[in-house]
This record gives C-alpha cells, structure tokens and sequence, in this order.
C-alpha cells in the first residue's frame, strides 16, 4: 500500500511538471525553442580565479540542483561540468515577471544565470544573478539529494542520472578520457602511427574468444565482429607502416563479470625491427607516463594493494613462476603422461585435449596469477597456447610472449610476432584441429593473413592493452561496469 501512495505521489507531481511546461508554452516562455546559451564560465573556473573575477560579469549554464525560496530573494545551486556553485537571485535584480517564474522552477531544470561574482556573508563564491534563463525543462524526478543514485543496476541502466548524481562518477570518466589522451600522446611521442580497421570481419582471429556473428544481406555473406586488432595491423607492418596503433571497440561472445564486458575497448600496437624485450620496455615508459598524467603519481592504490610503478617492473619465466608458487617445476616434466599426473596430485583440472603446455597454463592460473600484485611480466610461454608467436630459437617449446600483471590481472599480452608463413600455416593448422576437438574459442586459418605473410613482414614486437581494466586500475574501480559509460546489462523484458 505505502508503494502505491508513493507512486500516486511520483504520478502527481510529474503532472505538476507538465503543467508548469504548458503554462510556459501558453505564455510564450518555451524553453525547448532556445537553441544556445553564450557560456562564459564554469563554476570551478570561477572559484579559483576570483580574485580576478570578482564584482565581474559572467554567464553559467547548468542543471539546477537545490533552490531555497525567501520572499523576494532565493538562493539556488548550479551544477555544470566542473562543479557546482551558488547564484543569489533577488526580484529586485532580475524583474518581477522572470522572479516569479524562477519560484516555480524545479530542481532539475537546466538554467542560465548571468550576473556578477561574490562572496556571500558566510563566505560562499556566488553569483548575483542579473539575468536568469530556464534553458530546458526537466519533466522527471530525480532521486533524493541525500540518499543520492545507490542501486548498481539503474545507475548503470541511467548512467545519464549516475553521472547527475554521483560526482565520483563523473570523475571517473573524465579521468577515463585522460588515459586514452595520455596513450595517444605518449605513442605519438614514440613515433608510432594511429589507424583503423574494420569491425566486420570473414575471420575474427588474434585471439582465443568465440566471435559474435552476423549477416550481411547486401552481399548474403556472415560476418563476425572482431575479437583482436592484430591479423589487420600486421598487414600493415607487411605494407611498410613500421609503427601502428589502434583503440577500438572488440567483441566477445563471452560471461559477464567484473572484469569482463562483451564489447571493450582495446589498444594493440605493432613495432617493426624489435621483439617482446621492446615491448616490455616500452609497456614500463607507458604505464608511468600515463599514471603521471591521470593520478600524477607513478604509485597507484588499488583496494587495499599499492602498486608501485618507479621501480623497474619483475620479469619472470612462466615455468618459474609455476615453480615459485606450486613447487612443480615444468622444466622436469617432459611428456603429457608426467603433465597430466603433476595436475592430478595438485588438483588442477584438465581435458582430454589439452597438451603439456596447456596443462603448464593451467597450473599458473591456479597457483600464480593471485600473487602478481606488483608490476609483473610473465614470459615464455608454451608454443601450443601462442599461435602467432615466434618460437625460442634455444627452446622450441616455448615462445617469445609475455603477459603484463598487476593486481593478480592480465592488463596486456605481447608476442615476438611470428613472420614465418610456413611456420603460422602449421599453427593454423593446429587450432583448426583443437577447434574440431572442441575448443570453440580456437583461431581459424586465414589466407588473405598467410599470404601477407608470404609477402615478408620484419622482425616485429606487438603488444595488446585492455584499456577499461587500465582504467580500473587508474581509477581505483571495483568492476568494469563502473568505467563503461553504458555496460552491457539483461534486457528488462526478459
């Protein structure tokens, strides 16, 4: 019964709104026919200059976020991009006519306010508003000052109201904004080049995902959206690009958790004449340049781990690591038999697929990944889980990779890239298979790759970036969906 008064109430005071709107309609007051506002200012910018401001005119647009009403004078609250900041408005200052239609403005409604800056009695920057203009017109609610946007799943279903609400929120993804500038202006700074590649692809390889699928009616052919960067920027390296880049959108047909959304925003890099050693030297100057300019400081706290990026960052062998943390040491282990029994006396499961080196891989997610807090690159892993990754020339078994941990996460995975035609056609060759014993996430062959390969690619170091999970972390974000502006969420209707 209370659910139903409050919705009663909900339903009246909507109607209340639309009449204001009608009211002002009739009277030739609507505010959806202004079509700018001249904006001279935002509220911090005037907080921190004014001295320089003071008894000066400006003009600030923004959301209404509280008004108290006293007689011929009120007070109200602005919110704009920055911050917030104070208008007095007196009837006296602005007309009898526009002082009585500000009284029946609602928090919510976006103004104008042009007038000169102050201090209050109490010592608050405001603004004597000399002018006042309703710009539009809000005909919904929001949630209560105090209580504020708390429930997850409507601020991430109306982030529009999170971010109204929550200044955290916005902050969030401003920062956000600053890590992809900061990336572009570092890479830029080191010579590499940014590009696009297409989203629908015939073969959606370059990683071990399963691939959304879709139809193109104007040719009658399926399409995937892509799941990696790579296939498309080595072929640019194969054309003479020696350094590229690209931030973009992939899709994976994966869960939902708080470290994975279907569609995220990765950053794969290509660098010709070097190898994976490049790459990590270039991940430690990039990591720090970008902490610098997000957090302004190479230390960054995440929960209840700090995480230090001055120093220079672990570098460990995948076998090592397993060794270190599981006490199995891989370089003893020399069939599958002797694999398959390591795992059954320390309890790690398998499939009857699965080699020796997926077996090794198995072993490092059980045992080690948890205690990478610190900056941490694991290297060397096996050939059969890094199929576009250059061999060692001393042990065939393993490849020139690393992954990139901090926190116990993956935040980027980097190849000595494999250029040797002869040698991917047989690692195709190889997936195709795991994929026909039932690995779905297993790459397909692609020709049109093979054959730019046959063309001759140099020497090259690649690196891929998960750019939301290096938001989290820049951020101190609990889940994902706190640094995606709109997350993949259930429909309502299901």
């Amino acid at each position: 019964m209370a659910e139903q008064n409050t919705q009663q109430d909900i339903n009246a005071l909507l109607k209340v709104r639309h009449e204001k709107l009608a009211d002002l309609q009739e009277r030739g007051k609507d505010p959806f026919k202004i079509t700018k506002y001249d904006v001279t200012h935002h509220s911090m910018e005037i907080k921190n200059s004014y001295e320089a401001l003071q008894g000066k005119t400006v003009s600030i647009a923004g959301r209404m976020m509280f008004k108290r009403v006293m007689g011929k004078a009120s007070f109200c609250n602005v919110q704009d991009l920055q911050g917030n900041i104070q208008a007095y408005v007196a009837r006296d200052s602005i007309g009898e006519e526009v002082y009585a239609d500000f009284k029946k403005y609602d928090v919510g409604d976006i103004l104008g306010i042009k007038g000169e800056v102050f201090t209050t009695k109490t010592g608050e920057i405001s603004i004597h508003a000399s002018e006042v203009t309703l710009l539009s017109k809000s005909l919904q609610i929001l949630p209560e000052k105090y209580h504020g946007l708390t429930d997850t799943d409507t601020r991430y279903r109306q982030r529009y109201v999170d971010l109204i609400m929550n200044g955290d929120v916005k902050d969030t993804f401003i920062k956000r904004s600053k890590v992809l500038a900061s990336i572009r202006r570092f890479l830029d700074g080191e010579g590499f080049m940014e590009v696009e590649t297409p989203m629908l692809v015939s073969n959606a390889g370059g990683a071990a995902a399963r691939p959304f699928e879709t139809h193109f009616n104007a040719l009658d052919e399926d399409l995937k959206l892509r799941i990696s960067l790579e296939l498309y920027l080595k072929r640019l390296i194969v054309g003479g690009l020696e350094r590229v880049y690209e931030i973009g959108r992939v899709f994976r047909n994966e869960g939902l958790d708080t470290r994975h959304n279907p569609e995220f925003t990765l950053m794969e890099l290509y660098q010709a004449y070097t190898d994976y050693h490049g790459m990590m030297d270039l991940t430690e100057k990039l990591y720090r340049y970008v902490a610098r300019e997000v957090t302004g400081s190479e230390i960054l706290t995440y929960g209840e781990h700090e995480m230090d990026l001055s120093k220079p960052f672990l570098r460990i062998t995948m076998v090592d690591a397993v060794k270190k943390y599981s006490g199995v040491d891989f370089n003893n282990i020399h069939t599958l038999e002797e694999a398959r029994e390591a795992a059954k006396e320390h309890h790690v499961e398998f499939e009857d697929r699965h080699t020796k080196g997926d077996i090794l891989n198995l072993f490092f997610e059980e045992f080690v990944e948890e205690h990478l807090i610190q900056p941490t690159f694991v290297m060397d892993h096996p050939v059969e889980i890094s199929p576009l990754t250059k061999k060692k020339p001393e042990n065939p078994e393993y490849v020139e990779r690393f992954e990139f941990f901090m926190n116990g996460w993956e935040m980027a995975n980097a190849y000595s890239e494999l250029n040797d035609p002869i040698d991917q056609r047989e690692r195709f060759e190889a997936q195709e298979k795991a994929f026909a014993a039932g690995d779905d996430e297993a790459n397909h062959t692609d020709e049109d790759f093979l054959n730019a390969l046959s063309i001759g690619m140099p020497p090259t170091g690649g690196i891929g970036f998960g750019i939301d999970r290096m938001v989290m972390m820049m951020t101190n974000s609990p889940a994902i969906r706190d640094v995606l502006l709109f997350p993949t969420m259930k429909s309502l209707d299901k």
